[in-house]
């Protein structure tokens, strides 16, 4: 790698960082705001609809913009969202396509939301067979990205066999742009199921069952970092 792109993945690394803090920041503030609502909302009592809907978009919104900045790092370097550094190595092996799995969300409503009716509960099995199916197209599509790595030039380069007056150095040239491409429509496209899993949740629950999801959702994520910067202060470097 020249001096200018480890330059380059550097800033990409330290801009991402910087943003991904005050993301983190924003999220534990309104993890605070979900569990005051949640402590507030009784299912016996009348509850205002459209303050917990404004919540849950702002919510929604505020996961919106973590992938928006995902993508555009992508844009940059793709293999730094496939290994990213501002995450902890025990939150990567929760990671499915740069990402936690759109699945989980079936899990975590079947361990926070209790009370779904028998029409909910139909239409979220439903989105669930629909998800999976979605994930194993994705596999496949991720497993073909990977039998790419193994092709001929990019082998060779990563051996130290080619060199530029090989000739070959254009072709693994070709080879790496186009797997940097694949990866790119790979990784968008896991994060299209991502979050269109989640809005269709969202749009099964009522306004109060989507507190206790996002609540529970949060909670998780902030967990998993927390032991994840626990593991890895306590691994000797």
């Amino acid at each position: 790698m020249s001096t200018k792109s480890r330059t380059t993945v550097k800033t990409n690394v330290t801009e991402f960082r910087s943003f991904f803090n005050g993301w983190l920041v924003r999220q534990q503030n309104y993890l605070q705001e979900l569990r005051s609502t949640l402590r507030t909302c009784d299912e016996t009592t009348s509850n205002d609809d459209d303050d917990l809907r404004g919540l849950i978009a702002r919510v929604l919104a505020h996961y919106q913009q973590y992938y928006e900045q995902k993508s555009r790092i992508a844009n940059h370097d793709v293999s730094l969202v496939f290994s990213p550094p501002w995450f902890s190595s025990f939150e990567r092996s929760f990671f499915w396509i740069a990402g936690f799995k759109p699945g989980l969300a079936f899990r975590i409503v079947m361990g926070s939301v209790p009370d779904m009716d028998q029409d909910q509960e139909e239409r979220m099995e439903r989105l669930k067979s629909e998800t999976k199916m979605e994930e194993k197209e994705l596999e496949k599509e991720m497993a073909k990205v990977q039998e790419s790595v193994a092709a001929p030039p990019i082998v060779e380069f990563t051996r130290g066999e080619i060199s530029i007056v090989d000739g070959k150095y254009d072709e693994m040239e070709t080879a790496i742009e186009a797997l940097r491409g694949e990866m790119e429509v790979v990784l968008g496209n896991a994060d299209m199921l991502r979050t269109r899993t989640a809005e269709r949740v969202v749009e099964i629950l009522t306004p109060v069952q989507n507190i206790k999801f996002l609540t529970a959702v949060t909670e998780l994520q902030m967990k998993i970092r927390m032991w994840g910067q626990q593991i890895d202060g306590d691994t000797p470097r």
